[in-house]
């Protein structure tokens, strides 16, 4: 067969039941092992009166095997794996079960591409009484898509490659085994990612955009029996070990270990308070608390883990613009001729996309009139070769930087005609968001009499503060998109 699946399970007989009866119904026939951790609950007896009924009908799929000793969960994974017969491992906790097309899902896309060690999907995550919570979101394109095996640890990394917990992933028996299997050191708390991240190193990865897995949340969970500070030094590690797999083309895009250990404790911390362990938060939240880039890492993360409450906005599903970086010496405005090249120069190119933006929507002669003049520009006074490759946008001071980015905005903004400009935000809160991206700009680099002079009164904007944070929602979905390489293996037409 292609596929084994290998249930876990320790003295979890009424959950065991749901996941084995998933496995068996599955559309794409596989076998299925039970790998028992020396339960005293009535698995053995159960699970060999199953096999013999089964048997008794021609079919020989159910395998059972008993540790000898209560073992952990990873001996007891490792053991599953070694009696299994398929190719492809697909591993399943006793309180998980599966959709009954997953295997075949699975299959069907690890056929379009031989060289992939590790397929991952949606997986629903459920209450004791199979009530859906919530959903793992989409990612990439098309219905299933793969990723290459230098860029896997980089989107693991920052968290943009949606591996997870069992029931989502499958890998390849050769390379489970070529890395060396799971380790019970980590046994119960992050074996599972502690796996991924060495059979990623032999092959690319598969994902599909499907929901094929449930995950239970209770509190009977093993992980959730763990002591936090356990788990986030479990973490910490984990994403040092990714750190250090990380491809060297990819180096200089990535943020400082330090940071990223930083954003750990901030997310942990979050994760006692949320539990109302005030103690254990505290414990772990300081000196991270005082880590701006930490800060950056945890807001990135919470915006995107599907926000309900932050409103989309059409405009930003449309467009956005970058701001160049903030400054380290003074150079006037008006007496530098290259950043004066620079400023029309950028002015236009916003023209051009804002009028594609136009187009896009069917508004043709909106788009026209904006585009056929910031074309006319460029091409007369070839400002694109006027630019320099390099400019040195850092030596502008910031509230130079603020009122040359507010006037090009302004600009654009008359150009719109009342009908498109509906569906923007007005003047005045584009204003304020301008000077609340620049506020941090200044605040990043220590300079807080800047901070001060930049931010107010835009800090009290509500809206302007709902525009910076669905314009960083949108450049970090376009990121997820972008910075690690994706190819389509089934699109959503197939």
């Amino acid at each position: 067969m292609h596929f084994s699946i290998v249930i876990t399970t320790y003295n979890r007989l009424s959950l065991l039941k749901r996941s084995i009866d998933s496995a068996l119904a599955q559309t794409l026939p596989c076998e299925v092992i039970v790998a028992d951790d020396c339960s005293c609950d009535g698995t053995r007896d159960y699970v060999l009166g199953l096999q013999n009924a089964l048997q008794n009908v021609g079919d020989t799929r159910l395998v059972y095997y008993r540790n000898a000793v209560n073992a952990g969960h990873s001996a007891t994974m490792n053991a599953g794996v070694s009696l299994a017969s398929g190719e492809w491992i697909k591993p399943l906790d006793d309180d998980d079960y599966l959709a009954s097309n997953c295997i075949e899902e699975m299959w069907l896309a690890i056929q379009r591409h031989s060289a992939s060690v590790l397929c991952s999907c949606q997986a629903a995550q459920v209450s004791p009484d199979e009530v859906e919570l919530s959903c793992t979101p989409r990612t990439g394109p098309g219905k299933a898509f793969y990723i290459p095996q230098e860029d896997i640890h980089y989107g693991m990394l920052l968290e943009i490659v949606p591996f997870g917990t069992p029931v989502q992933v499958a890998f390849q028996k050769e390379a489970f085994w070529k890395a060396e299997g799971w380790d019970s050191k980590f046994d119960g708390n992050c074996d599972d990612i502690d796996s991924w991240i060495r059979i990623a190193q032999f092959g690319d990865a598969i994902f599909i955009n499907r929901c094929l897995a449930y995950r239970t949340v209770w509190e009977g969970a093993y992980n959730r029996q763990l002591p936090l500070q356990k788990r986030l030094t479990t973490n910490i590690l984990m994403k040092e070990k990714i750190y250090n797999l990380v491809s060297s083309k990819y180096r200089e895009h990535i943020p400082k270990v330090q940071h990223v250990t930083a954003y750990l404790k901030l997310h942990w911390a979050a994760v006692a308070f949320k539990q109302r362990r005030f103690l254990d938060g505290l414990k772990v939240l300081f000196p991270a608390i005082f880590c701006l880039s930490a800060w950056e890492l945890f807001v990135r993360a919470m915006l995107f883990r599907q926000s309900p409450w932050l409103a989309r906005t059409k405009w930003f599903d449309d467009y956005t613009f970058s701001l160049p970086r903030s400054p380290q010496k003074s150079v006037a405005l008006d007496s530098d001729p290259e950043l004066q090249h620079y400023i029309e120069h950028q002015r236009y190119v916003l023209q051009l996309q804002w009028s594609w933006s136009a187009i896009c929507q069917g508004k043709l002669k909106t788009g026209l009139k904006m585009g056929s003049n910031a074309i006319v520009r460029l091409l007369q006074e070839k400002l694109v070769r006027r630019v320099p490759h390099r400019l040195k946008i850092h030596k502008i001071p910031i509230r130079q930087q603020v009122e040359a980015n507010t006037k090009t905005i302004e600009d654009i903004y008359d150009l719109l005609q009342q009908k498109y400009r509906s569906n923007l935000p007005n003047l005045k809160d584009l204003r304020s968001y301008l000077h609340l991206r620049w506020a941090w700009a200044a605040l990043k680099q220590g300079k807080i009499l800047t901070f001060l002079r930049v931010a107010f009164p835009a800090v009290f904007s509500l809206k302007a503060w709902q525009i910076w944070l669905e314009t960083v929602r949108h450049q970090h979905q376009e990121h997820r998109q972008k910075s690690v390489r994706k190819w389509v293996l089934l699109d959503d037409r197939d």
